[in-house]
C-alpha cells in the first residue's frame, strides 16, 4: 500500500514538473521581442495577482495620503490606432510627495527600487484602463519633470516601456524636455482638469507606436 502511494506521488510530481516546463516553453515561444533594452521591465511580472485576474481599474497605495488627487483614464488601441486592445497589462509607479521612490522597508524584487507606490491594471474588452493616485513630485534638487513610469505587456509580446506620463503644466517640462520625448506608445504628456477636487487626465496608448523592432502590419 505504501509502495503504491509513493509511486502515485512520484508520478504526480513528474507530471506537474512536465506541465510547468510545457507552460514555460509556450510562454517563451509566444513572446515576440520588441522595444530594445528595458531595465526594470520585469517588475511587471511582480503583480500580486495573476494577470488574468487583474481589473481594468486600480487605486495606488498613496491615494489616501495628503497630496493632489489624480485620476488617469485612457484606452489602449491596437497598432491601427482605432481598434481597442483588451487584456493589455499596464504597470505604473512613481515618486511620493517628497520626490522619492518611498518604501515600506518590506519590499522585495523591484519594489526595493520602484517603491510601494505602484500598481497593475489590465485593459477591459473596450481597451479601457483607469487608475487613481496622487500627483507625483519631481526629484529633489533636479530639473527632471515629475512623471509616472509605465511598462506594458500585450499578449504575444515581451514587456516594454512606453513614454512616461508627464504633466503639461509642469514648469520643469521645458521645450528641451518635450523634445526628448520619443512618443513610445503615443504622446505621454497629459492635460489636467480639476473636477470635484480631483485632477483628471486622459491618455490613450497605441500598441507598437515608435517601439523599436515592432512588426509592421501588412
Amino acid at each position: 500500500m505504501f509502495s503504491n502511494t509513493l509511486l502515485f506521488v512520484l508520478i504526480f510530481i513528474s507530471c506537474s514538473n512536465k506541465a510547468s516546463e510545457i507552460k514555460n516553453t509556450v510562454t517563451a515561444i509566444d513572446s515576440t521581442i520588441v522595444g530594445g533594452s528595458c531595465e526594470g521591465c520585469e517588475a511587471i511580472y511582480e503583480s500580486p495577482v495573476a494577470f488574468e485576474q487583474l481589473r481594468w481599474t486600480d487605486t495606488l497605495p498613496d491615494y489616501s495620503d495628503a497630496g493632489t488627487k489624480l485620476l488617469i483614464t485612457g484606452t489602449v488601441y491596437k497598432p491601427d490606432g482605432k481598434t481597442p486592445a483588451p487584456n493589455v497589462v499596464l504597470y505604473i509607479y512613481h515618486t511620493d510627495q517628497t520626490g522619492h521612490y518611498a518604501t515600506k522597508l518590506n519590499e522585495t524584487g523591484w519594489g526595493k527600487r520602484h517603491g510601494y507606490i505602484r500598481g497593475w491594471i489590465r485593459t477591459n474588452e473596450q481597451g479601457q484602463y483607469r487608475f487613481y493616485t496622487l500627483k507625483p513630485v519631481a526629484y529633489p534638487n533636479d530639473n527632471i519633470p515629475a512623471h509616472i513610469h509605465a511598462t506594458l505587456k500585450e499578449p504575444g509580446f515581451n514587456a516594454y516601456w512606453i513614454d512616461e506620463y508627464l504633466f503639461d503644466d509642469d514648469t520643469l517640462l521645458t521645450n528641451a524636455e518635450r523634445k526628448k520625448c520619443e512618443n513610445r506608445g503615443g504622446n505621454g504628456i497629459i492635460l489636467l482638469k480639476n473636477k470635484n477636487n480631483i485632477m483628471i487626465a486622459e491618455r490613450d496608448i497605441i500598441l507598437g507606436a515608435n517601439i523599436p523592432g515592432y512588426p509592421k502590419e501588412g
